[in-house]
C-alpha cells in the first residue's frame, strides 16, 4: 500500500496545497502597510505628541486672548490654531520620514520586497496608508480645537473658514507629511531626511528674517511668501505678509513640488539596490 507521503515523493506525482492560491493586489500591501504603521511605536510618539501640540498650544491662545483681549481685529477666531499646527506639523514629518527610512535602516525592506516584489505598490501603498491616517487625525483634532477656541473667544467663522482651518489644513499637513516620506525614500537615512524637511521648513523664513540690505528686499519677500509657516498662515487667513499664495493657492504648491518629489522615489525605488 503506497502512503500519501510516497505518493507526494513518487516520480511524475503532483501536489495540489489546500491553501487556496490568489494573486496579490494593492489592497494587501495596504494590510500589510496598516499593520505596520499602527504597530511601531514612533507612530504612537509623534503622532501622540502632534495631538497634543495641536490642543495643548490652541487652547492656550484662546485662553490668553479670552483673558487679555478677544478683539481679533479682523481674524478669524480659527488662526489661533496656527502655532499648535506648524509645530505639530514637524511631528508628521518625522514621521513621513521613518515610516520608509527606518526599513532602510534596519534592512527590513528587503523582506518587504521579497513579500511584494512590485515596488511601485509597495510605496504607493505607504503613501496611501501614510496619508489616510495623517489626514483623518488632523482634520479631526483642529475641527474640535476650533470649535473649543469659538467656544472660549467667541466669534462666528465662516464656512469657508471653517473649511479651510480643518480640511484645508488636514490636507495641507498630510501632504507635507508625503513629502517627507518622498524624501526619506530618496535619501534612506531617517536623520539626514529629517534634518533636510526641518530645514526646508524653518530655512526660508529664517534666511529672510535676516535680510537687512534693500538690493534683496524682493529675495526676502519671496521667501517670506512661500514658506511653510505662512502657506500654513494663509489657510488661517493670517499669513505674514499681504501678497504672494492666497486661498488654497498653499496647498496646490505644496502638492506640486510632494508630486515631483514622488516621482523621483518611484523611479529611484525601482532602479536602485536595497
Amino acid at each position: 500500500m503506497t502512503t500519501p507521503y510516497q505518493q507526494q515523493g513518487a516520480p511524475g506525482a503532483s501536489y495540489t496545497s489546500p491553501i487556496p492560491v490568489r494573486n496579490t493586489h494593492l489592497g494587501d500591501a495596504l494590510a500589510s502597510e496598516w499593520t505596520k504603521i499602527r504597530s511601531v511605536r514612533s507612530t504612537m510618539w509623534t503622532l501622540g505628541v502632534m495631538i497634543v501640540l495641536m490642543v495643548g498650544l490652541g487652547l492656550l491662545t484662546a485662553s490668553l486672548v479670552a483673558a487679555a483681549d478677544p478683539d481679533l481685529e479682523g481674524q478669524s477666531v480659527l488662526s489661533l490654531g496656527f502655532s499648535g499646527v506648524l509645530l505639530g506639523s514637524i511631528c508628521v514629518m518625522t514621521l513621513g520620514v521613518l515610516t520608509i527610512s527606518s526599513e532602510f535602516g534596519t534592512g527590513m525592506i528587503r523582506t518587504t520586497l521579497t513579500a511584494c516584489p512590485s515596488r511601485g505598490r509597495v510605496l504607493a501603498a505607504k503613501a496611501i496608508v501614510f496619508f489616510l491616517l495623517v489626514f483623518t487625525l488632523t482634520t479631526v483634532t483642529t475641527a474640535i480645537v476650533g470649535a473649543v477656541q469659538v467656544g472660549i473667544v467667541g466669534g462666528e467663522p465662516s464656512g469657508e473658514d471653517w473649511f479651510r482651518a480643518t480640511v484645508g489644513v488636514g490636507l495641507y499637513v498630510a501632504v507635507l507629511g508625503l513629502l517627507a516620506l518622498a524624501v526619506g525614500a530618496l535619501i534612506r537615512h531617517s536623520a539626514g531626511a529629517i534634518t533636510i524637511m526641518i530645514g526646508v521648513m524653518l530655512l526660508p523664513l529664517v534666511v529672510a528674517i535676516f535680510m537687512f540690505s534693500e538690493s534683496l528686499r524682493d529675495v526676502q519677500e519671496a521667501l517670506f511668501q512661500y514658506s511653510i509657516p505662512n502657506q500654513i498662515g494663509v489657510l488661517y487667513d493670517s499669513a505674514v505678509t499681504t501678497s504672494g499664495p492666497t486661498g488654497w493657492q498653499p496647498l496646490w504648491i505644496v502638492m506640486g513640488v510632494t508630486a515631483v518629489a514622488m516621482a523621483g522615489a518611484f523611479a529611484l525605488l525601482r532602479t536602485r539596490d536595497v
